[in-house]
């Protein structure tokens, strides 16, 4: 197991076989944990949903008094995430991990939500010189600005994996008589309520909508997440989704299983 999967507990109780950044990621993430938690059981579940979507957390050390080191706990969010971090959300979540550390030997300050900037890659003139990345766009925002990657019919995909899959849909669409097709979107973003959702991949077909979400190894652990969100997905109209793990699309063969299967639950 590498050190980044290595669970926060684990490098909690073992400080002295890891770096000091790592046992103050550790740190943040127990905090964040347990206050999400505490909020949920508290009926706040839009805010534990909101917690649950951070990119990413650290803790900033502020100042010792007492013997008791303060931090800022810092939260990165998307941006339709951080326009959801209000004022009083803020407030409620510095409230309930003040309590979580009332049990730690150090404390919070404050909570500070905080965008997150582009990953760019070293063509960054190029994609923003052809308009390829100049505005933010529902698809593949996340992805335009950022290192390569896979690409097809002008459309934009996280990960190889994605492609594969959407090749097989590509091919069933070419396959299918112009009254009786498909429609393929690779990573738009879907409002649905407080929530702001991209699928891997929605399909349109006889009717009907459907999720393909292509799952990664970072992916393990998120059951309870993705319970909910389908859930939500489900409400808003999206009558199937399914759900593929990487070790999955290993070959041609496999994708096409899952195509098939797919195509079948969501006409069906």
């Amino acid at each position: 197991m590498t050190k980044a999967a290595v669970p926060f507990h684990e490098i909690l109780q073992h400080q002295g076989n890891y770096s000091h950044e790592e046992f103050l990621r550790a740190r943040a993430e127990k905090v964040l944990a347990v206050s999400a938690t505490v909020l949920y059981q508290r009926g706040h579940e839009d805010i534990a949903a909101l917690l649950a979507q951070s990119e990413s957390y650290a803790l900033d050390f502020q100042e010792e008094d007492w013997g008791k080191p303060w931090y800022e706990m810092i939260v990165d969010f998307d941006h339709p995430q951080l326009e959801r971090f209000t004022n009083e959300t803020e407030q409620r979540v510095l409230t309930v991990m003040q309590e979580v550390c009332e049990r730690e030997e150090f404390s919070i300050t404050k909570v500070r939500a905080r965008a997150i900037l582009p990953v760019v890659g070293t063509d960054w003139r190029q994609q923003l010189s052809t308009g390829g990345g100049a505005r933010p766009s529902n698809h593949a925002r996340k992805v335009r600005l950022g290192p390569m990657h896979p690409q097809a019919d002008g459309l934009h995909f996280t990960n190889e994996w994605e492609l594969r899959v959407y090749t097989v849909l590509r091919e069933r669409q070419l396959a299918l008589p112009d009254n009786d097709t498909l429609g393929i979107i690779p990573l738009s973003a879907m409002k649905v309520r407080e929530h702001v959702f991209e699928p891997d991949l929605l399909v349109t077909y006889r009717g009907c909508a459907g999720v393909i979400e292509v799952d990664g190894p970072h992916h393990k652990g998120r059951s309870s997440d993705d319970k909910s969100r389908e859930r939500l997905l489900r409400h808003a109209g999206v009558k199937y989704i399914d759900r593929i793990d990487v070790r999955d699309v290993s070959t041609k063969e496999e994708a096409e299983k899952f195509v098939t299967d797919f195509l079948r639950h969501l006409a069906g």
